[in-house]
């Protein structure tokens, strides 16, 4: 094993050992990058969140301007309660060839190969900066990553590439569906079950919007076929329905949890539309003709931005280069590049890890994983090398 690697693998050792879980600060794991960077002469920019607990951090090395690679990767990870994990999750645990810990794939795995690069990239003369971007909540929403793309338009630089190394076992990823998540919450009337004449079932009037929301599925998977992705069409799809208090009450509230996970071209925006329609025009008079009271509300949870090819790609066309491939393929999970994407930078997925352990007990990435990914470091230093 070469040494790239291994200081790979202590980075690592120090990011996993960093409980960020979505629900608490990343605060301590970006104050330790910080200090790490500017061990080696690079300042970095924290953007934080509106109570200043999580930060993004940001930082450039070589020449100012445009035309940067941004390496990509966010620093949260998934919960671990409740899973059975056969080691401490937060203490980075290598045991025949795999290195077990949580974000060990997702992806602490590839912030640590682009932080053990840094010592070379400032040794040379880089002909276009390199960009690092590391976010807070893209497991809940996608949320820190606009906090990036907002800095890089403050401080008037366009990136040309962003590389955003989510597990992809070091495949070159070019698109993924995009995504959105609703809670719709629905206000009745609660009376006895004798009197249902008088009340407003809210579970009744859900399972109408489940059964509308079901048909607006079922006309994506009738008329669509995007072979790009498995399934090839936009999804419609509801998680979760809870309401009511008793067999003999009339229940007075319920609350469906939805979503959409969209094909290129479709942005959704009529799925949203229709559904509002049917509580404004359906729903929702009819509630109100017995209890004038009654409410129906959707919020936005969440929205994972789609990524989707680019025809001659800057980044694909790299990433194939540094990582030796000549393939390119789409996933079914979401990640920040579509962000990116959306303001004109050209954007693919690859990192070292798989996706299928990733969010699982016992997370892991592979020894060999991580120094493929060192590889293509070094010959992404190369290739900038002025």
């Amino acid at each position: 094993m070469n040494k790239q690697t291994e200081n790979a693998i202590g980075i690592l050792e120090r990011l996993v050992g960093f409980d960020t879980t979505s629900r608490d600060s990343n605060m301590p794991l970006i104050d330790w990058v910080a200090d790490y960077l500017d061990g080696h002469g690079i300042a970095s920019t924290k953007v934080t969140d509106d109570d200043g607990g999580k930060a993004n951090l940001i930082a450039t090395i070589g020449p100012d301007g445009d035309g940067g690679i941004v390496l990509s990767g966010h620093t949260d990870v998934v919960p671990v309660d409740g899973q059975d994990w056969r080691t401490d999750p937060f203490s980075l645990t290598r045991k025949d060839g795999q290195l077990f810990g949580r974000g060990s794939s997702d992806m602490k795995g590839f912030i640590a190969c682009a932080l053990a690069a840094v010592p070379g990239l400032v040794k040379v003369k880089l002909s276009r900066p390199v960009h690092l971007a590391f976010s807070y909540d893209e497991e809940v929403g996608c949320f820190g990553v606009h906090g990036i793309v907002e800095h890089f338009a403050e401080v008037g630089f366009q990136p040309g590439i962003c590389l955003v190394g989510e597990p992809t076992m070091m495949h070159v990823v070019n698109a993924h569906k995009g995504a959105a998540t609703f809670v719709t919450r629905l206000k009745g009337k609660e009376v006895h079950s004798s009197l249902t004449h008088l009340g407003v079932n809210t579970v009744m009037y859900g399972a109408e919007l489940v059964s509308f929301i079901a048909g607006l599925a079922e006309e994506r998977r009738q008329t669509q076929n995007d072979p790009t992705f498995t399934p090839p069409y936009t999804t419609v799809h509801v998680g979760m329905m809870h309401g009511g208090t008793a067999h003999n009450i009339v229940p007075q509230e319920c609350e469906i949890a939805w979503e959409f996970r969209a094909v290129a071209g479709d942005d959704g925006a009529d799925i949203k539309q229709r559904v509002q329609a049917f509580i404004d025009d359906d729903l929702l008079p009819r509630m109100r003709a017995v209890a004038p009271e009654s409410s129906i509300v959707t919020e936005p949870v969440a929205e994972v931005v789609g990524l989707f090819p680019e025809e001659d790609g800057a980044a694909e066309t790299l990433i194939k280069l540094l990582a030796q491939r000549n393939d390119a393929e789409a996933v079914s999970y979401g990640t920040e590049g579509g962000v990116f994407q959306q303001i004109g930078i050209s954007t693919v997925v690859c990192g070292p890890g798989d996706i299928g352990v990733a969010h699982q007990p016992n997370e892991f990435v592979d020894v060999d994983q991580i120094s493929q990914c060192m590889d293509l470091m070094d010959r992404l230093r190369a290739h900038i090398t002025a």
